[in-house]
C-alpha cells in the first residue's frame, strides 16, 4: 500500500516513462501507427495507434493507458469496467461533440458548395 504522496508521485512518473516507451516502441516497430487512427474505447477521442492496448476487450489510447495503469498500480481499481464506468459522461459528451461537429462540418460545406 502507498503510504505516502512520494511514493505515489514516484509510480505516476515510472508509469509515465513506460507508457511513453511503449508509443515510442510501437512507431519504431511500425511507423504507420504514428498516423493511423482510431476512437479511443475509454475516452471516445480520436487517438493514433501507437501505444494504445486492449484491456478485457476494449481499446484504449496511449493517454487512457497511461490511466488505467496508475490506477492499477496504486489499487484505485482492481478491473477496467470500473475505469471505463467513470468515464462514461465524458465519453458520451465527446461522441455527441463529435456528431454535433461533423453534422455542422457538412452543413457548412454543403453551404458553400452551393
Amino acid at each position: 500500500m502507498m503510504d505516502n504522496n512520494q511514493d505515489k508521485l514516484e509510480v505516476v512518473k515510472t508509469t509515465q516513462k513506460a507508457v511513453e516507451q511503449m508509443k515510442i516502441d510501437d512507431i519504431e516497430e511500425a511507423p504507420d501507427q504514428a498516423y493511423a487512427t482510431f476512437q479511443c474505447q475509454y475516452c471516445g477521442q480520436e487517438k493514433i495507434v501507437a501505444g494504445s492496448i486492449v484491456y478485457d476487450g476494449f481499446v484504449l489510447c496511449n493517454d487512457c493507458v497511461l490511466l488505467a495503469e496508475v490506477g492499477f498500480a496504486l489499487k484505485k481499481f482492481d478491473n477496467i469496467n470500473t475505469l471505463l464506468d467513470s468515464m462514461e459522461d465524458k465519453r458520451f459528451e465527446t461522441l455527441y461533440s463529435r456528431i454535433f461537429d461533423q453534422e455542422k462540418e457538412e452543413n457548412e460545406n454543403n453551404s458553400n458548395n452551393n
